[in-house]
């Protein structure tokens, strides 16, 4: 099991390029009102990925700020899938592609993680394997928000205001990230010292 020192650890960007194929390109970032279709459809993207995986995904979590009520995103689901080994992507992403994902991004640095990417409906589907602490940070976080409005209305407000910065500059996703890194930081550190991990 991850230790409290492996859950709070923050990641920083990998010094290795990660992209599988292109690099993402500059367009807008939009941000928009939460929208109360948005479990529905994690739910046909979860029935997607079972019927692709069956037993292999020993766990799905609907993630991200998609998977927060009340909250403003860009209308991506976000989905955490644990598999017995993320390394190995031969046991998990031909099955994903028949299903419409595409893998993008390759980390092994990083918990050995994969994003690969679902177009209809937009869904970065996020693999990792079993304990690994990222998983635990995003369940945390999601269900943090949820229950703290204050901390769900700053995070809502970055997010606005780092999607008008990129968008304006030209920027790419991973601009609109660092853009809104302290102010999640900030989030995540309130929530670990409240669970009592720092």
């Amino acid at each position: 099991m991850p230790t409290p020192e492996d859950i709070t650890q923050h990641h920083d960007e990998p010094a290795v390029d990660p992209w599988v194929g292109a690099p993402p390109v500059a367009e807008p970032i939009v941000i928009t009102e939460y929208d109360a279709r948005w479990p529905a459809t994690f739910e046909a993207v979860e029935a997607r990925i079972r019927n692709a995986l069956g037993s292999k995904a020993l766990q799905i979590e609907h993630v991200g700020s998609t998977s927060v009520p009340g909250l403003a995103a860009k209308p991506v689901i976000d989905v955490d899938v644990v598999v017995a080994d993320s390394a190995h992507e031969a046991a998990y992403v031909p099955a994903l592609e028949d299903f419409g994902f595409a893998l993008r991004v390759r980390e092994p640095q990083w918990h050995e993680h994969r994003m690969l990417r679902g177009e209809d409906p937009p869904v970065n589907l996020h693999v990792f394997s079993p304990d690994c602490p990222e998983v635990i940070r995003h369940v945390m976080f999601r269900d943090w928000l949820r229950e703290h409005p204050d901390d769900r209305a700053s995070y809502a407000e970055i997010k606005r205001a780092a999607a008008a910065e990129t968008t304006s500059a030209g920027g790419v996703v991973m601009d609109y990230n660092r853009r809104k890194e302290a102010v999640v930081r900030e989030i995540y550190d309130r929530m670990f010292t409240a669970h009592g991990l720092r």
